[in-house]
């Protein structure tokens, strides 16, 4: 009972708080971690990165691309909906709801790369195919941190920070396979106090 609740409540403070203004913020967020990890590249073939930016953050420009974190996607939300009930079965039911929403939305937090890669509805498949076990317990558990409250909204960015940790992993292993050169993290500027 008490999952169904926080579930409940979990999808409506999701859904307003992706509708109105989060995936701009994730995507943000995405792509910092991935400038930082060196993966400029990368991000430059989606948005203006701006060389004078000190930090990651404030190399970010305007997105000459589509810039979506994850999809809107109702059928997640029905299936969502209809799997609440789940809750209800002792035991089972909150690791077995939590695992079968995990299915659907691992995948969905990769949806930024895979647009990066410029990958084919066709292609993405194959991809999550070959990954949906991680992917499934990567979205369980980021489900799982999102019905946490009062944090839900910050795991909701830490999980995009942690989605592009695992992009920066498979791109070096990519480019390694690939031969091409490992790209840098970018060095952190000394910390200095600006008081207004």
């Amino acid at each position: 009972g008490v999952f169904l609740v926080l579930g409940e409540g979990a999808a409506i403070v999701a859904l307003l708080f992706e509708a109105f203004f989060v995936d701009e913020t994730l995507v943000d967020v995405f792509d910092a971690v991935l400038i930082n990890e060196g993966m400029e590249d990368m991000v430059a073939s989606a948005r203006v990165i701006n060389p004078e930016g000190i930090t990651p953050v404030k190399k970010l420009g305007k997105p000459t691309m589509s810039a979506v974190y994850s999809p809107f996607s109702l059928r997640q939300i029905i299936e969502f909906i209809l799997f609440l009930p789940l809750n209800f079965l002792p035991v089972a039911g909150v690791p077995l709801f939590l695992i079968i929403t995990g299915y659907r939305a691992g995948p969905l937090h990769h949806w930024r790369y895979f647009k990066l890669l410029g990958l084919t509805k066709k292609e993405r498949k194959v991809v999550i195919k070959q990954r949906q076990l991680r992917y499934t317990w990567f979205g369980t558990v980021a489900l799982l941190l999102q019905l946490v409250p009062v944090l839900s909204m910050l795991f909701l960015l830490t999980t995009a920070a942690g989605s592009a940790l695992w992009v920066v992993k498979l791109e070096k292993r990519r480019r390694l396979e690939e031969g091409e050169p490992e790209p840098q993290p970018q060095p952190h500027p000394e910390y200095t106090d600006d008081p207004v």
